[in-house]
């Protein structure tokens, strides 16, 4: 087989550095049509360079890495800042929240602590209830379960059974990509997916927090479906296929730095 183009070079670089890349996002970054990436993706999946996902390319499995819980703070820090506080901006003063576990999710706790007033918050992150300790008007509930990793992150059934009596105004939620077929948002541990499920259910309103290099990238589960989504809070537009379905799902996309689009 013939090596691959100066351009599949290029291809290439952009998903390994992202992890994945949608196809929309390869082809306006290369300057050429969606036709001539998918085509150059279809050729490095043969070369067995890449992998072909639903709407864009990621690396082959056996050597994608996940990534530390430093090594994704330190990740798109900038944009995670900028996601956090425009999710902070969605909660009202007074209203009780639940916190998801992961680091875009903590850049929203760090904005909440930074605001303050009234809040009632339940957290299975740590690190995010330590953001928040102390903050006057802030009251701040830690359910059980067992610690995860460095992230900080409580899981298991203790941590389930904890949410689940519970009825709060609004959940933030963090995840690992999202189906582009239906927008339903994903992720890779099933323990905390189903903590997410629990907050979800107990929760009059839920707003999922992504970056865009989360647009199309798939992940082991399904959280819920969309439509279980009132808003994504994001730092860029969603290519063409996820929009439309979180449109049809009756999800609101709010850009960080923006006011809001659907």
């Amino acid at each position: 087989m013939d090596a691959p183009t100066p351009r599949q070079e290029k291809l290439l670089h952009l998903v390994r550095a992202r992890g994945f890349a949608p196809v929309e996002v390869l082809a306006e970054a290369l300057c050429v049509s969606t036709q001539t990436i998918r085509r150059d993706v279809a050729r490095l999946t043969e070369l067995r360079l890449l992998q072909r996902f639903h709407g864009g390319a990621g690396v082959p499995e056996a050597d994608a890495v996940r990534l530390g819980w430093g090594d994704k703070r330190a990740l798109g820090a900038e944009a995670k800042a900028a996601i956090g506080a425009a999710a902070a901006a969605l909660v009202p003063d007074g209203a009780s929240v639940f916190l998801d576990v992961g680091t875009t999710v903590e850049a929203a706790a760090a904005a909440l602590a930074r605001r303050g007033g009234r809040l009632r918050v339940v957290t299975a992150s740590l690190r995010s209830a330590l953001a928040l300790a102390g903050v006057d008007g802030v009251e701040v509930m830690v359910p059980g379960g067992v610690l995860r990793g460095a992230d900080g992150s409580l899981a298991g059934g203790a941590t389930v059974a904890g949410l689940e009596p519970m009825r709060v105004d609004l959940a933030l939620l963090g995840c690992s990509g999202f189906d582009a077929a239906d927008g339903a948002p994903m992720d890779w541990d099933p323990e905390k997916v189903a903590v997410k499920r629990a907050m979800l259910a107990a929760s009059r309103r839920a707003v999922v927090l992504a970056d865009a290099a989360k647009h199309g990238r798939p992940a082991l589960m399904r959280i819920a479906p969309a439509a279980a989504v009132s808003v994504l809070v994001t730092d860029a537009p969603p290519p063409a296929v996820l929009a439309a379905a979180l449109a049809a799902a009756g999800t609101e996309v709010v850009l960080s730095g923006q006011s809001s689009a659907r």
